[in-house]
């Protein structure tokens, strides 16, 4: 079973986020996350006694809300998704996230991703993609309701993303049976090779058969942890090709995998898996 950190902040995404834990494997331990982001006096002239009282009554009633939060996210969690405990930590969202499923060892981050920035407007992925970027575990970003989770779409680059996705998958995150489509993007779109290069017929030919064989080892290996599991490849720059795939066949959930916290991978989150998130109407989840 997984330890899972939900994390939430009042913002609808996060309620949804909340439900969404419905569609899950019972879990070891569910911890409910909310981040005090409580701001400090600014006005230069003023007096540290008179900040320092100003700043505890503004955290005392962030705490009274806080509170009040927490509470309403544990009434509208799902039935039977685990033990429940809850957290309120002082600091940046993004910040307190990271340390707590640090702390809490979580197998699973679930959260929001649009969040209320300090004034109460939506803000977005500020804290979604920082908990990607360096997160130490696999994390879902929901974007609204997810009413259904029966079809995935899983997107492996290497054999990194398909170690990690097996990883993952081995541990029957998900409370139903689900089908996966194991999808492998060949990058043959000029603008992605250097200037002046590109590769020959032949070299196609012998790129796009060892995809063909590296998707169809993926689906054996998948399909033996007892998933019912297909593959493809198809051809573009990965985030338009995945983005395409799912307009086509309609998954209730996108798989991405981030392949470790190499300066690589950070680019492949920026350019690939952080477009993905802002132009999709699916939840995503970032495996590593």
């Amino acid at each position: 079973m997984m330890r899972t950190l939900l994390a939430v902040d009042g913002s609808d995404q996060s309620y949804e986020a909340a439900r969404a834990l419905g569609h899950l494997a019972h879990a070891e331990q569910v911890i409910v996350l909310h981040a005090l982001d409580v701001p400090q006096p600014a006005y230069p002239m003023m007096m540290p006694e008179v900040a320092r009282d100003i700043y505890a009554t503004v955290e005392r009633g962030m705490r009274e809300d806080g509170e009040r939060l927490l509470a309403r996210v544990k009434s509208i969690l799902p039935p039977n998704v685990g033990p429940v405990a809850t957290r309120m930590e002082v600091g940046t969202p993004a910040d307190a996230i990271l340390t707590v499923a640090e702390q809490e060892r979580t197998d699973l981050i679930v959260l929001g991703a649009r969040g209320l920035g300090p004034i109460g407007e939506m803000v977005f992925g500020s804290v979604s993609h920082r908990v990607l970027t360096h997160g130490h575990c696999p994390t879902l970003v929901v974007n609204g309701p997810m009413r259904a989770l029966r079809q995935a779409l899983l997107s492996i680059q290497g054999p990194d993303d398909a170690a990690a996705a097996t990883r993952f998958l081995a541990k029957k995150p998900f409370r139903e049976s689900i089908e996966l489509t194991v999808l492998t993007v060949i990058p043959f779109a000029q603008s992605l090779w250097p200037a002046g290069v590109s590769p020959s017929e032949a070299q196609q030919k012998q790129i796009i058969e060892s995809a063909q064989r590296f998707v169809d080892n993926a689906v054996v290996t998948i399909a033996n942890l007892g998933y019912r599991v297909s593959g493809a490849t198809t051809l573009g720059a990965p985030s338009a090709a995945i983005l395409g795939w799912a307009k086509e066949t309609k998954p209730d959930l996108l798989l991405m995998g981030s392949r470790g916290r190499k300066a690589a991978t950070r680019f492949l989150l920026g350019s690939v898996s952080h477009a993905v998130l802002h132009k999709t109407a699916w939840p995503v989840l970032i495996f590593r």
